[in-house]
């Protein structure tokens, strides 16, 4: 098993319901946690400088290749919510988050999940080892020592 850590890497988006992210029952159709988690990702990657355009400019590309979902509570048209992303590290050449779905006004948990992303590089080949610009990144944010 690898061995994983939280760490203190937190970001942070709000988001009201829009009409037509429900469905005739008024709630949240599912697949749109995949785009509040997406939003999620986007503020940590311009707060913690891991973005799209970050991780290109260093030559890889990170797709997705695993996503979770845990629905809790109900979404509903006009509801405010926050996405809370929270970097896990692995000491494997991979990016996982866990999120949660919190209500504005209750704070109730309405939603968790995890996703995980891999390296890949120009030549679209799988990446095994962590790449330089990811363990620099590790160093700067005080996720791993200078060995």
């Amino acid at each position: 098993m690898i061995h994983e850590k939280m760490t203190a890497l937190t970001a942070c988006t709000e988001f009201c319901v829009r009409f037509s992210e429900v469905d005739a029952m008024n709630i949240v159709w599912h697949g749109n946690y995949a785009l509040y988690f997406e939003d999620a990702r986007e503020a940590f990657g311009r707060k913690y400088n891991i973005g799209f355009d970050d991780i290109v400019n260093a030559g890889y590309a990170a797709p997705l290749v695993e996503m979770s979902f845990q629905y809790k509570q109900p979404l509903r048209y006009g509801q405010t919510a926050k996405v809370n992303v929270f970097y896990k590290n692995t000491d494997a050449a991979k990016i996982i988050f866990e999120y949660e779905i919190r209500d504005i006004e209750t704070d109730a948990i309405m939603a968790t999940g995890r996703s995980v992303q891999v390296f890949l590089d120009k030549q679209n080949q799988l990446v095994i080892t962590n790449p330089q610009f990811y363990l620099e990144w590790k160093r700067k944010n005080g996720i791993m020592n200078n060995e």
